[in-house]
Order: C-alpha cells, then structure tokens, then sequence
C-alpha cells in the first residue's frame, strides 16, 4: 500500500491556500539563491519589499520617514527573551505601530502606522512559502510551510508525512519547538502554529505545550468534523480563511502572567465561534434598533436567533466546565467594546459571590489589553452607580447581591450589557417569596437587576445545561446561543475524562431509621438553594451530625489517605476533600494530621494539607488556624495550583467549587450531598488538561451516585438535540465507574 510522502501533502496544502487566496512560493523561488529572491541572505524572515509595498499602500499619507520608523520598530528585537518579544510586536501589529515624524511644513507630528488592514483582509499581501530556509547562527532549519501576510511570518506549519515511521503530533510538535530554540527571529511576528501528521491536525499558540494544541474542528461554527475524519483541511480552512486569520490575531489572542510566567493563549473554535454568535445576538437583543440575524441555528433546542429584535435578551451559552469559559467571556467583551454600533459600551459582569467575582476579574484583568482598559471592581451599591453614571462606558466586576433593592433606576443607556456567570435559577428568579422571619416580599435579584438596568440587555454563561423545569433563566437571558458539552471537549481535549469510584463510608444507623434518613437527605438537596430556611437547616444538621460522627471521620480519614498516598505514588498530583460542613472539615483534618502528623503546619506557607473555609466571631477557638481573610485563601489557591508545592490536599465545605482552576489536582474525595448543576460545577475541579494526567477521578464517600447519574443525563438529553451534524454523534461517557 502506498502512503502518501510529505511532499504530497505539502502540495495539498498549498493548493488549498492557494483556494483561500494565497499567493504560493518555494524556498527555490524567493530564496536568496532563488530565480526570484525576495531576501538579501538566510537570516531574514522577512520579505522586506513586500513589506514596505503593503506598508506604502495602507499608510498613503504617512510620509516615508514615518513608514520605515514603524518597519524600524517591527523588524528590530528590543527582547531577549522570545515570547516578550512576541508580545511587543503583537501589539505593534494589532494596534498600530505609534510613530513621530516630520510634517511638510518641520514640525513634529505623531500619527500611527499600520502594518496590516484588519478590516479589509482583500488590502493585504498574502503568501504561503514551502521549504523556507532560516540560518541563525550556527543553526540552519527548513520549515514546511511558513504563511506570510504583508511579508511578515505569521504562521509556521510543520508537517509529517502519514504513514511514516516517527511521523506524528508529538514528532511535528517536537519540531517546532526546535525552531523556536535555534531560529528564534522567524517567531517574533508569529501569530500561531500548526502541527500535522498529514491527517491529524493541531494549532497552538507560540507558548503552548503538546496538551494545548487544539483541533480545529469546523469551519463555520455549525457543522463539526466528526471524529475520526481527516483534521488538516478543516484546520487550515477553519484558521486560515482570511478574516478568519486576522480575528483571531486581532480579537482572539492573549498574553498574560501565571505562576509558570508569561504564558499566549489563542481561542480554541468553541470560543470563536460562539463569541461571533453572542455579538449577533447581542445587537439583535438591543433596544430599540433592529440589526440583521444570522440563520437559525441547528440545535433541536430552543434558539436565541428565534427570538425577537429588542427583547434584551441576549441568550445563554452553555460551555462546559474546564473549557475556557472565563476566557470566552473576555473574548466577547473584547468584541463588544470595540464595535461600532454598540458605541463605547458599559458591560456589568455579574457573580454571585465574591470569591468567583475575584476569579473572574483576573482573568480580565489579564485580558486587558483586548478589552482596551482595566476592569473595575465595584466594593458597593453607591460605587455600582457612581461607575453606571459615566458615559464613558467601561467594564465593570459586581455581585448580585449589590443590586438587591436599589431604588430606581441606575441608568437607562441602551449600550449597556449584563454578563452574568453560572446564571441558574435560585439567583435570576423573578418570583417573590415571603421572608420566614421578617415577613417581608423578597424577590429574585432578576427583578432587581432590571429595574436598576431597564434597557440593559442580558447574557447569560453556565457550565452545566439550562434544566428542562427552569423558566427563569430563559426568561431573563433568553435561549442557546452555542453549546459546547462535556462529551466534545473530551473529544477535543480541551478537559479530561472524568472517572468514578466509589468508597461509601458506613453511616451507623439502625435499619428502621435509615429510610428516614434517606428520605431527610433528599429533601435537603430539593431544597438546598434556600438553605437559610429553618426547616432545611434541621434536617441538614441531623444528616451532619451522621455523617461527623467521630467513628465514620476516622475511617474516612483513614481511607483517603491509604487512597490519595497511591495515587500520587502512581501519578503526582493533588486532591480536594468536600464536606458538610465546617465543623467536619476541621474535624477532618484533625483525623488526618493525627495520621500524619508531618503534613500539619500552622504556617500558611507550610504543610500539606490547609482547610479553605470563611469565619464567624462566633467560632470555636480551635478553628481559628483555619480561617484567614482573602489573602490568606489567595495564598493558599496560589499553592495549590503550583504542582511544586508541598500543599497537596485542601478540604472545603462550598469555597473553590465553582471557577477555582487547578490543572495539577486529579481527585476530588466526595463527602457531601451534592446534586443537579452545583454536583458538575464540583466535580470539573478535577477535569482540567495538565501535563500526563490521562483523568480525574471522584471518589464517592456518601453516595451521589444516583444524583451524578440524574445530572448526567440532562447532558446527554441536551446532546441528543444538539444536531451539530448530519450524522449520528458518538458520545463517550465522560464519567466512568472505576473499580476499587
């Protein structure tokens, strides 16, 4: 059997830039040894005349001193270091190259230059070159595609022919990251690269390791590659269709500092794609102005494109847990603010507490750069005003709980969106309820949002489906936008497999009672949205006291850590144990220190195992060690997500549930009730991609079975209509029971 070599894949590729509007060359070609060279010698990486023909033609009334000064600044490294470099010349290359130059009649004037037309894609030179050559020293490499626009390297593709002994990402990848090493000056204006085996294909931003190179699995949004077919093409269609390219070099890019350093991230296309559907419909949502709506889409489920013009409600876009649904909202907040009809908008991003307001706001605060300003915090219901009364517009971080009972209105602009996270219906209900003890009308924070924001319009973002009883949340934000499930990001990558193991820890009990109990635990979860409700607070705290029992916490401690030793032996990583309640988890860990006395410090900055929880004045002394302020609960989430750090399990009762992001942490030890969309916010803890862990696991303590199988099957009903494409989808489980 023949197999295709890496020439001819070479050559498909080509002819499918060429498709989408390329020019196409070789190395033998505009080589400096070529028949026509378009370099002095093999340490350029550019194509300097294209260059300065591109430039000339988008900057007509910059004089030629302005134009080379912002070659100058494009073409010469200030950096040492690549990826900083990177940075600079992105933004050079995104927001226009500032120059000073001299005016017809000698004074100094300032202008901007650009370097590519963003809005006009057709303006631009474009170029894909084979077999390019770079010498860097004693270095000399040959990449298999490098893609240029306006002379600039923008793109490098490594390709490896199918079939082939070491022909694979992982070899492809390999490669690149050589490159990177030994021609460095042809990544200073790279925008992304591409890895291929020929047939599977992979797209990564400059800083991306092998587990971050994404598939790139459509080319319009709607209709998804099944898995299995041929990735390359719908790569390089997908990506490198023209205004494609440029968004996402313009609007879907990122640079921002983690506890690894400097670190780019580009959008996956679950991000681009939805972000595009949420402007649309944003500006239909919008009061009073009519905008033209795109097709339909093809869910099966309710649309927000079936909805009118002007209703404000925007929709819902339900991206599951641990696939960049925090990045995806600061990608839509960079195209609003930026777009002309909406005419410098205010965006009031809502949580529901603080901790995921904090968490939130940082990765805005990353993202600053494209959202053209720094996010605002707002500490109170007077600074919410103060910040809604400026015409200005900007971003602004509050709760809902700052909207609660504001009397009138705090602005009727029209350019003002709500973007609401996790949006669920205990938070965003328009139903009034009498308050048990004051007797008083409450009413949900919906009704309180609206009032305060009457021509605002809405979205909402969630990481588990809207439930099929729900009403409110269509209600307030309307129906899908984009959907991107549990089952698809497994596929993707983009999260791992979750897997189930259960260790029921024995509830001494005599029989008779034990259906009481049962039955005492399931009306605690039927109603655990209102847990203020004094009826609820009893039966929760006959269950507690169970389930605390000082018998059943010692063999739980027991187990878990006979359980989390082996599973660090086998795999190092972390874990996060999920109580009642406060007084278990102190009493947790007590159980634990007493079984391993070095992992217990007093010392913030030491020891292996830390309770996050809050406190009251009102606590016991004993769990003073074990309530800290918000700088305390910051040093300790920085040390969990620090695979180096001696911290390896921290026991929480509700804190870091929803939006704590720690890649390294593997297993998550259940010992709580939990159901419905609060159970999958929880267990996603575990699913996030780092490095060679292959899943998460959750280990069952008390007996969510049923509930994660309940929960589980909203998903899968919502999958069944989900009609990405034509054909039957395959799903894998995303949880799975382990053995013991």
């Amino acid at each position: 059997m023949a197999f295709l070599s890496e020439a001819d894949v070479e050559q498909a590729l080509l002819d499918q830039f060429h498709t989408l509007g390329y020019h196409i060359a070789c190395e033998e070609e505009i080589g400096p040894d070529g028949t026509h060279p378009e370099r002095e010698s093999y340490q350029d990486v550019l194509l300097k005349r294209r260059l300065e023909e591109a430039v000339a033609c988008l900057n007509p009334g910059m004089p030629e001193e302005a134009r080379q000064e912002a070659i100058r600044k494009v073409t010469h490294a200030e950096l040492p270091n690549l990826l900083e470099e990177n940075r600079r010349v992105h933004r050079l290359l995104t927001e226009g190259v500032d120059v000073e130059y001299h005016a017809e009649d000698g004074t100094l004037a300032a202008g901007k230059v650009w370097l590519i037309n963003f809005e006009r894609p057709e303006a631009n030179d474009w170029l894909a070159v084979r077999q390019f050559v770079v010498i860097n020293g004693p270095h000399k490499r040959r990449a298999d595609v490098v893609v240029f626009v306006n002379g600039l390297p923008l793109a490098v593709i490594e390709l490896k022919a199918p079939g082939a002994e070491q022909a694979t990402l992982v070899g492809a990848f390999n490669q690149l990251q050589t490159y990177k090493r030994e021609i460095a000056p042809l990544f200073h204006t790279n925008a992304l690269l591409v890895a291929s085996d020929g047939i599977a294909a992979r797209v990564g931003s400059l800083s991306a390791d092998f587990e971050r190179f994404m598939p790139w699995r459509t080319t319009d949004g709607t209709d998804i590659a099944p898995k299995g077919a041929p990735e390359l093409p719908t790569l390089i269609e997908g990506v490198f269709e023209r205004q494609r390219l440029l968004e996402l070099m313009r609007d879907f890019t990122v640079f921002g500092q983690t506890g690894a350093g400097l670190v780019k991230i580009i959008a996956g296309y679950h991000q681009f794609h939805a972000v595009k559907k949420a402007v649309e419909q944003t500006l239909r949502a919008l009061p009073p102005k009519n905008v033209a709506r795109e097709d339909p889409a093809r869910y099966g489920l309710p649309s927000a494109r079936e909805q009118k013009p002007g209703d404000r409600r925007v929709g819902v876009i339900w991206h599951t847990q641990g696939s960049g649904k925090s990045l995806l909202m600061a990608f839509y907040a960079g195209r609003l603010v930026k777009h002309p009809l909406l005419e410098n908008p205010t965006l009031v991003v809502i949580t529901d507490r603080n901790d995921l307001d904090d968490q939130l706001f940082a990765t805005f605060s990353m993202c600053r750069d494209l959202i053209r300003q720094t996010p605002v915090q707002a500490q109170s219901r007077e600074d919410v005003q103060r910040l809604l009364d400026r015409a200005a517009g900007g971003v602004i971080f509050t709760t809902l709980q700052k909207f609660g009972e504001i009397d009138g209105p705090l602005t009727t602009r029209r350019n003002v969106v709500v973007i609401a996270d996790e949006a669920h219906r205990s938070q965003y209900g328009f139903k009034a309820r009498v308050d048990a003890k004051t007797g008083e009308i409450a009413y949900g924070f919906a009704k309180y949002l609206r009032d305060a924001l009457p021509n605002a319009s809405f979205i909402g973002f969630t990481g588990t489906p809207i439930e099929a009883d729900d009403v409110n949340t269509p209600a307030v934000f309307g129906h899908y936008i984009d959907i991107y499930d549990i089952s698809r990001a497994v596929e993707d990558g983009a999260t791992v497999p979750i897997y189930y193991e259960s260790r029921l820890a024995r509830i001494e009990l005599d029989e008779d009672e034990k259906p009481k109990i049962d039955a005492e635990i399931e009306e605690v979860l039927e109603d655990e949205e209102e847990p203020t409700r004094e009826r609820i607070k009893q039966k929760w705290a006959t269950v507690e006291a169970l389930v605390g029992s000082d018998k059943r916490l010692a063999q739980v401690a027991q187990d878990i850590v006979q359980h989390f030793e082996a599973r660090v032996a086998a795999l190092d990583g972390k874990g996060m144990i999920v109580c009642m309640s406060r007084r278990i988890c102190v009493k947790l860990y007590d159980a634990i220190v007493r079984l391993r006395p070095d992992w217990d410090s007093d010392d913030d900055n030491a020891g292996a195992v830390k309770i996050v929880m809050t406190g009251a004045a009102s606590d016991p002394p004993e769990w003073q060690k074990h309530i800290g302020n918000k700088a305390r609960r910051d040093l300790l989430a920085r040390r969990a997500r620090d695979p180096n750090d001696p911290l390896k399990l921290v026991i929480v009762r509700d804190m870091w549930l929803t939006g704590f992001d720690a890649p390294c942490m593997h297993t998550m030890y259940v010992d709580k009730p939990m159901r419905g969309h609060g159970l999958m916010q929880a267990i996603a803890r575990v699913n996030r991609v780092f490095r060679d862990k292959p899943a998460g696991l959750i280990v069952d303590y008390i007996g969510i079975a049923q509930n994660l199988k309940n929960a589980l099957a909203v998903h899968r009903e919502c999958q069944r209509f989900r009609g990405w494409n034509n054909q039957p989808h395959q799903h894998r489980r995303p949880v799975q029971r382990s053995g013991r």
